[in-house]
């Protein structure tokens, strides 16, 4: 098992500045009376963001979370620590959310991901789904930043995972009371918890013993789900 970091409180951006289920019917597509299988249906996008547009709306803290080169770039220059960002806005059901992650610099041993039904109204609450760069995958929930591991208790190994600088693809559903990760098209990763049901979205990212991850993303969107 890989470790994680349980019960350390971090530092937002803003502040700065396994059971696996079955495919969902976005991704399987359903099947009609005749026994076909019919093509998904277009989810109905709520936000997109290639971040071309560095007004768009993230966190921008120099050095730490800013738009780089059309992309979205989280630098953790601190070891055992996490930044995040979010773009401000809300989530009032269930959503899939999408994105495109790689390391572009620093250690494998990392941790970057998705954030969803973000609060920081009593503290920083949110679920976390991540994957590290030597292909690992958790869920945690974090209540006012202390995380605990719902789909296990510390960070598994997937095969699903591209491992060093390679790009994964990471689509996140936060559906009722169900959490699950999905990485490169493969359900990694699955819990049930039911303690928060809306909130923002946002990208996360950290380090372990090793400073300098360098997290870029891109192609963001949130559908409903």
């Amino acid at each position: 098992m890989k470790r994680t970091r349980i019960g350390i409180a971090v530092l937002a951006a803003a502040t700065l500045g396994c059971s696996l289920g079955s495919i969902p019917s976005q991704l399987a597509g359903e099947t009609n009376a005749g026994g076909e299988v019919q093509a998904p249906e277009e989810a109905r996008a709520l936000f997109e963001d290639d971040f071309s547009d560095s007004g768009s709306g993230w966190d921008i803290v120099e050095d730490k979370t800013e738009y780089a080169d059309g992309e979205y770039r989280i630098f953790v220059g601190e070891s055992s620590y996490d930044y995040w960002a979010n773009p401000g806005r809300h989530f009032g059901g269930d959503v899939r959310i999408d994105v495109d992650a790689r390391k572009a610099g620093g250690p494998d041993d990392n941790n970057f991901g998705i954030q969803c039904r973000y609060n920081q109204d009593d503290g920083f609450d949110y679920y976390s789904l991540q994957i590290s760069s030597d292909g690992y995958v958790w869920i945690a929930r974090v209540d006012d930043g202390d995380a605990t591991g719902i789909s296990s208790e510390q960070m598994e190994p997937s095969e699903f995972v591209l491992q060093g600088d390679a790009t994964n693809h990471l689509t996140a559903y936060c559906s009722g009371d169900q959490i699950t990760l999905w990485v490169n098209g493969e359900n990694v990763a699955s819990a049930t918890d039911s303690t928060y049901a809306d909130g923002d979205v946002g990208l996360i990212a950290g380090t372990y013993e090793t400073a300098g991850a360098d997290i870029r993303f891109d192609n963001f969107t949130v559908t409903a789900d």
